[in-house]
């Protein structure tokens, strides 16, 4: 169950679900601005925040699509089963610090920020909320990077020729 809902495009529905939101927000602003020479207090901030969002969650996806920059020049050296073991090796370091990420920025929301009560200044809401990214987004990017090692090893593996 777990697998499908992460298959189902989760990163991309958040994206253009906040985008959407920035857009009208952001034309809303300018046009305010413009027509009453006024905007909204609280719409900046809303918009910062959502773009947080948006950065953390896209890291994600990048890893999904495999988009993420790298150089490989060095990597293309090696003979095929080398260049595998090195792929899993950078995988393996990056999911480290994917959890790294989760782990510590959940100590971090929910030890410091929760519980100190702080607030946004114009949206009134718990600052937790838009620090809740690092944490989610490290706990995606760990799953997106273990999905990416099963497929790799999985790629890897010698097909079977018919068991007797």
């Amino acid at each position: 169950m777990w697998q499908r809902i992460l298959d189902e495009r989760i990163e991309e529905g958040l994206l253009t679900a906040t985008m959407v939101v920035m857009v009208i927000l952001i034309s809303m602003q300018a046009l305010s601005r413009y027509l009453i020479g006024s905007s909204f207090d609280w719409g900046t901030e809303l918009a910062i925040y959502l773009h947080i969002w948006q950065i953390w969650i896209g890291a994600s996806l990048a890893i999904k699509k495999q988009e993420h920059i790298r150089i490989d020049v060095f990597v293309k050296m090696f003979p095929s089963k080398m260049k595998l073991g090195l792929d899993l090796c950078a995988l393996f370091i990056w999911f480290g610090f994917a959890l790294f990420l989760a782990i510590q920025g959940t100590i971090f929301v929910f030890g410091s920020i929760y519980t100190s009560g702080q607030t946004s200044p114009t949206l009134d809401i718990g600052m937790w909320i838009p620090y809740l990214a690092v944490p989610l987004a490290g706990a995606l990017m760990a799953v997106r990077l273990v999905q990416q090692m099963y497929h790799m090893l999985k790629q890897s593996a010698p097909a079977d020729e018919g068991v007797k």
